[in-house]
């Protein structure tokens, strides 16, 4: 099975509160409130560490969740926000380009 690499896209404003991550595109204005796991995935999407090794270096080492739950919720929180353009999916490592949108944390 290839491996997934996960990238946050240029086109978004996100902003931390509190524990959340709070994003909106810039694309269509959708907006999305994450909660502190899937901040933890967004905060890891470099392009360059896989999907497979943010959950299991980071998602069920900072929280107490079963390897293939935590690969199945991240597979399904990815595939939605790539659908909304917030997150790039590869199937190889993915070249960052330089930010367009704003990022405060």
């Amino acid at each position: 099975m290839p491996e997934t690499y996960i990238a946050r896209s240029t086109a978004i404003a996100a902003r931390m509160l509190g524990d959340e991550m709070m994003i909106m595109s810039a694309l269509n204005s959708t907006f999305f409130t994450l909660n502190e796991v899937a901040t933890v995935i967004w905060q890891a999407a470099d392009g360059r560490t896989s999907l497979s090794e943010i959950v299991q270096r980071r998602v069920c080492q900072e929280f107490e969740i079963e390897p293939e739950i935590a690969r199945r919720d991240a597979e399904q929180f990815v595939n939605q926000l790539s659908e909304h353009g917030i997150l790039l999916v590869s199937d190889r490592p993915i070249e960052q380009p330089k930010p367009q949108a704003s990022e405060t944390q």
